[in-house]
């Protein structure tokens, strides 16, 4: 997210769940929060940050196969921290959660991993960097060379990632401010990898090139109490420009950012009220109605597009369902992305 997908909060007690969605407008309680004016620093930024409650690692992919056909890929690492500090073994207070999806116009496929810290089965190493889950992997000799693997029940995808351009700090030089009240998270993103590898399918393997973004954030109480989800878009446009941009939906109305990246890699942050977002076809998707049709405009970019899911039927039914896929793009500007949906009841 992005504001990304704080799923790790389905650890914390279920009383907690009123406080903005998944709980994410509760109290700090004595875990660390970001601070505007903070200077992110890398490769360290790259690793865990314990002292934080929520925190992912978080990569969608647009691709298109030698067979001609265009698919998507998701791969998650959430950490979770039930105290603000870090133990060896089993008396790390941190928890792990991980997400795969591969998406196809026909089918969407979905796994699920947990795992509890302290004991070697996930974690994240900065040099050489990895992600890592039981054998799901992201890792390489820096964060600009990734390969990313993961398996489910009918998928796997094994994956080579190269950072085309750097990375883009959002909001205020990596402080991102999720809402009325100020609550933020600290948020950057390599939005521009170029993608080549396969995905294993029922059917057999397909060859894939394509794009990847890729979503670091950690925060400790990013939305408000009122906000009860968002509706988030990463997309890369034919002529070289980027966006990203998200709603959050609450009591007191919408409140919406963004990053607007240029074809060279410039970036402008785009504050609450400059873009607007606007259904235009609902699906009714496991028993709920989404919006899987969407009209999103930026006045002050000339841009005025349709997104529309691939497939409209991608659902992640895991322990915190959500909608998430990848979309196609027309209008002002052509190309392709990826959407989030949560908090839709």
């Amino acid at each position: 997210m992005r504001v990304r997908l704080l799923i790790f909060l389905i650890f914390l007690p279920l009383s907690a769940y009123a406080q903005g969605f998944a709980g994410l407008g509760s109290d700090a309680d004595g875990f660390a929060v970001p601070e505007r004016g903070h200077v992110l620093e890398f490769p360290r930024d790259h690793g865990a940050h314990p002292t934080y409650r929520i925190e992912w690692w978080y990569v969608t992919a647009t691709l298109t196969g030698a067979d001609g056909r265009d698919y998507g890929i998701q791969w998650t690492l959430f950490r979770s921290a039930l105290a603000p500090y870090d133990k060896e073994g089993w008396q790390s207070p941190q928890l792990w959660l991980a997400h795969a999806a591969l998406t196809t116009p026909e089918r969407h496929f979905v796994a699920e991993r947990l795992a509890r810290g302290g004991i070697g089965q996930a974690g994240v190493t900065v040099e050489p960097f990895e992600a890592w889950i039981d054998d799901w992997r992201m890792a390489g000799p820096d964060f600009d060379s990734l390969d990313l693997r993961a398996r489910g029940a009918e998928f796997a995808y094994d994956l080579s990632l190269a950072a085309q351009g750097p990375l883009v700090l959002h909001g205020d030089r990596g402080y991102s401010v999720k809402s009325q009240d100020g609550q933020a998270s600290y948020y950057y993103s390599q939005p521009n990898f170029a993608v080549t590898g396969t995905l294993t399918l029922p059917s057999g393997p397909v060859e894939v090139t394509g794009n990847a973004w890729l979503d670091r954030e950690w925060s400790s109480q990013p939305l408000s109490e009122d906000q009860t989800g968002w509706d988030w878009f990463s997309l890369g446009f034919d002529d070289g420009t980027r966006l990203m941009a998200f709603r959050l939906r609450g009591g007191r109305g919408d409140f919406t950012s963004g990053t607007w990246i240029e074809a060279d890699d410039s970036a402008t942050p785009l504050p609450d009220g400059l873009i607007d977002v606007q259904p235009l076809t609902v699906t009714r998707v496991a028993g709920r109605d989404l919006p899987t049709r969407w009209q999103l405009a930026l006045p002050d970019r000339a841009l005025s597009v349709v997104i529309e899911a691939l497939n409209p039927q991608s659902w992640m039914a895991t322990s915190f369902p959500y909608w998430e896929g990848p979309v196609r793009v027309t209008g002002s500007h052509t190309g392709k992305g990826y959407l989030e949906m949560t908090g839709y009841d």
